[in-house]
């Protein structure tokens, strides 16, 4: 059960969070306590997802690496979807765990989620960011920097506030 109410949403918010790719998920309810921020992490989710040069497909890899390393149950089911739409196969996803030692994944694929594992544990190592740089520009290098940092936020986030997907079926998009 949440730490937080689950808000109802008013018609703009809904049509904001909508207008912006997402649905009235449990995490958007728990910040809707706080409309200035829901909106400010809508937008910003919103870029990540929408708005960036590298593929979805490595982002939403990313996305389910720091769920794994951050335990987030929920992050892993809303991402695990979207990895799919995204053009991840299976089987990457189920040798996530593995990226390190997996042929399924390429040198930048590793590159990326090193500089992701780094991210969460607070501690890049200076030889993974050179790495990744090998791979990725500058700005592409700041997406997954910012992916995999706003990701290991919202896995801290659904912790503390202990949010879970009881009830979402239920929820209109």
């Amino acid at each position: 059960m949440s730490r937080f109410p689950l808000v109802a949403f008013d018609a703009p918010t809904l049509r904001h969070i909508q207008e912006r790719g997402g649905r009235p998920m449990n995490l958007y309810r728990v910040l809707g306590n706080h409309p200035a921020l829901l909106h400010a992490w809508v937008d910003f989710a919103s870029v990540l997802r929408y708005q960036c040069g590298t593929s979805r497909a490595l982002r939403e890899l990313i996305i389910l690496r720091i769920a794994q390393v951050c335990h987030s149950a929920y992050q892993w089911r809303q991402h695990l979807a979207l990895a799919l739409q995204a053009g991840v196969p299976q089987d990457r996803i189920d040798g996530l765990a593995e990226w390190r030692t997996s042929s399924l994944f390429e040198a930048p694929d590793r590159a990326a989620l090193a500089l992701a594992e780094g991210i969460a544990a607070c501690s890049v190592d200076p030889a993974d960011h050179a790495q990744a740089s090998t791979h990725f520009s500058q700005p592409e290098m700041l997406e997954i920097i910012l992916t995999a940092s706003f990701y290991t936020m919202c896995s801290r986030v659904l912790d503390a506030t202990a949010v879970t997907s009881e009830g979402e079926a239920d929820l209109q998009a």
